[in-house]
């Protein structure tokens, strides 16, 4: 289907839903279990919640979240997703493939919103304009942008002949690497180096064997995991001077090089207003998987000047972003 095509399903089907499915019920206090690996003070969170607050959904007045579902990690689900499961609440938050594939054994009734870098290709929806069963969301379009980032990534270190990108072992397909593999040696003339990591142990590491190896930029690829222990690869590139690109834009302002992708303050905010369409009472079999619809491209000036490393001038024109 075509992303033309899917907006303008997206728009009938929106007009399409009846004014019932839209309506709060007075009185009622709604009970939302966020499930996430950021933490309920970061700006992220405070941004979904925010959203809520817009959509009439204020917590204290007629929303509740159950509590201990911030900062979750892959490792605690067999006793996060029963307890939350059993909590029954009106709808569950959750992001990457991990933790939503064991939600959706847990439960088919509980309706669950859901964040992940590719909601069909993870089994999660039938299809983008019908999921067909208890989870919708936001499928981040992620192999796409990983591919773009490459892109990027390469134009900002033009002699880099060999470039790596860093993998996380839990999500990452052998079919995606290949493709972005092909991509390097068929568009640029680019060897591609593949490192992994499962954990953040690993990704110290994973970076070092990168560096030893030649490469000489580093792509890290769309993962939580890596997201979530982004400083650690912010702090370890900067350290061998090595050029990185990061999923997120906001990353760039962290100390991050490049950072290129939909804002994740704005992904978090779009996934509030499908939260509250489904309190409301839309049925997530019925509810459009959505996609986001602007990327950025952020550079940190100041990083670059830590590691000697110049910009070219063209990519920094482009930048919608620019730290100095």
């Amino acid at each position: 289907m075509r992303r033309r095509e899917f907006i303008s399903l997206l728009s009938s089907t929106a007009l399409a839903w009846p004014l019932s499915a839209r309506a709060q019920e007075p009185g009622r206090v709604y009970r939302l279990a966020v499930v996430v690996t950021y933490g309920r003070d970061e700006p992220a969170a405070l941004a979904f919640l925010d959203e809520l607050r817009i959509q009439d959904f204020v917590e204290g007045k007629n929303l509740e979240i159950i509590p201990d579902g911030f900062r979750i990690r892959n490792d605690q689900a067999a006793t996060v997703v029963p307890a939350i499961v059993k909590a029954a609440p009106d709808a569950i938050v959750s992001a990457g493939d991990f933790i939503t594939q064991k939600f959706q054994k847990a439960t088919k009734s509980i309706p669950l919103v859901v964040m992940t870098e590719d909601m069909v290709a993870a089994g999660f929806a039938a299809s983008l304009a019908r999921p067909g069963g208890n989870i919708t969301g936001i499928s981040l379009m992620s192999p796409d942008l990983d591919g773009k980032r490459q892109d990027i990534l390469i134009e900002a270190v033009p002699n880099a002949h060999r470039i790596a990108v860093l993998a996380d072992s839990n999500v990452a397909t052998l079919e995606h690497l290949r493709a972005l593999e092909t991509s390097a040696r068929s568009s640029h003339g680019k060897e591609l180096l593949v490192v992994r990591a499962a954990n953040a142990n690993e990704l110290e590491p994973a970076i070092d064997a990168a560096s030893a190896q030649g490469a000489a930029a580093l792509n890290v690829l769309s993962s939580p995991m890596l997201h979530v222990n982004r400083r650690v690869i912010i702090e370890h590139a900067a350290q061998l001077r090595l050029p990185a690109i990061y999923q997120w834009p906001e990353t760039a302002g962290e100390g991050g090089l490049l950072g290129y992708g939909p804002s994740f303050i704005e992904v978090n905010r779009q996934r509030a207003r499908m939260v509250a369409r489904v309190l409301r009472g839309a049925k997530p079999a019925d509810l459009p998987i959505e996609q986001p619809s602007t990327f950025k491209l952020a550079i940190n000036l100041k990083t670059a000047k830590t590691m000697s490393h110049t910009v070219p001038p063209a990519l920094v024109l482009r930048a919608d972003t620019l730290i100095e």
